[in-house]
C-alpha cells in the first residue's frame, strides 16, 4: 500500500483525443507536497506517513505547530494529512511528492468535501420527485410527502429523508481514472468530476477495488531536497573543488 497526495482543486476543463473526441476532467494541483512526519510500529503501532501541502505564514501556527514543522526542518504547511503505508514503502521527511506518482489510465479514490448548499428542500437533497401537478394538489407540488405521522407506524423514524443542511459531506468517490499528469507543473489530471470547490483539498489515493499499475513508483515519486536552516532546497550534486 502507497502513500496518498494532498491536491488542490483548480477547476474543470476537458482533454482532446488522437481521434478528435473530448474527455471533460478535474484538474487538481501538487502544491509542495512534502514528507513532514512518518509513523512507524515500534513507537506508533502502525506504519504511516503524514503529508504537508501549501504555504502557510508561520505567525498564524499555534506554538505547537511551529514546533512540529521546526523539528521536521520543513517549512510550515496550510493542510496536513496522514496516509497509512506498508512498511516498504515508507517515505523520508523532507521528500516531495511529485505528480508523476500517479500514471495515466489508473484508478485512483479521491476524497473532498462536497459544497455547501445550505439549507434545500428534499427534492434537491434528496432528489425526490415531488408530488403531481394536479389531481387536488395545490401550492405543494415540491413539498416531501408522508413522514409516517399516521396510525401506523404513527412517529417519524430517525434519519428519514427530509429537508435540511445539503452539503458540506466528506465524500470519497472510488474508482476514478487518471487522464493525465503533468509533472512540470505539478497537475494531475482526473477523468470526470470531483467532489469538493474550487480551492479544496482533495486526498488522491490508489483504488482499493483495482490493482495498482506495474509502471506506477515504488515506494512513490519523489523529489529529494537538501534542509537549509530549517528551509527545503532542491538537491544538487556536489561539485569538486579545483586545485
Amino acid at each position: 500500500m502507497r502513500t496518498g497526495v494532498i491536491t488542490q482543486k483548480v477547476g474543470m476543463t476537458r482533454l482532446f483525443l488522437e481521434d478528435g473526441k473530448h474527455v471533460p476532467v478535474t484538474v487538481l494541483k501538487l502544491d509542495g507536497c512534502q514528507v513532514v512526519a512518518t509513523r512507524n510500529e515500534e513507537k506508533d503501532g502502525y506504519t504511516a506517513v503524514q503529508l504537508g501541502s501549501g504555504f502557510a505564514k508561520a505567525k498564524r501556527l499555534t506554538k505547537a505547530e511551529r514546533g512540529h514543522f521546526a523539528k521536521s526542518e520543513v517549512e510550515p504547511k496550510k493542510k496536513l494529512a496522514e496516509f497509512r503505508v506498508d512498511e516498504a514503502n515508507l517515505l523520508e521527511v523532507g521528500d516531495v511528492i511529485q505528480a508523476d506518482h500517479f500514471v495515466a489510465g489508473q484508478k485512483v479514490d479521491v476524497t473532498g468535501v462536497t459544497i455547501g448548499r445550505g439549507f434545500t428542500g428534499a427534492m434537491k437533497r434528496w432528489n425526490f420527485r415531488g408530488l403531481e401537478a394536479t389531481h387536488g394538489v395545490s401550492i405543494s407540488h415540491r413539498s416531501l410527502g408522508g413522514t409516517g405521522g399516521r396510525q401506523d407506524p404513527g412517529k417519524t423514524f430517525k434519519n428519514k429523508k427530509m429537508h435540511g443542511h445539503y452539503g458540506v459531506d466528506r465524500v470519497t468517490t472510488q474508482n476514478l481514472e487518471i487522464a493525465k499528469v503533468d509533472v512540470a507543473r505539478g497537475l494531475i489530471m482526473i477523468r470526470g468530476a470531483v467532489p469538493g470547490h474550487k480551492g479544496g483539498w482533495v486526498m488522491v489515493r490508489d483504488a482499493v477495488k483495482h490493482p495498482l499499475p506495474k509502471e506506477a513508483p515504488k515506494p512513490a515519486s519523489v523529489k529529494k531536497v537538501e534542509k537549509t536552516n530549517g528551509r527545503t532546497a532542491d538537491a544538487a550534486p556536489a561539485e569538486k573543488a579545483e586545485g
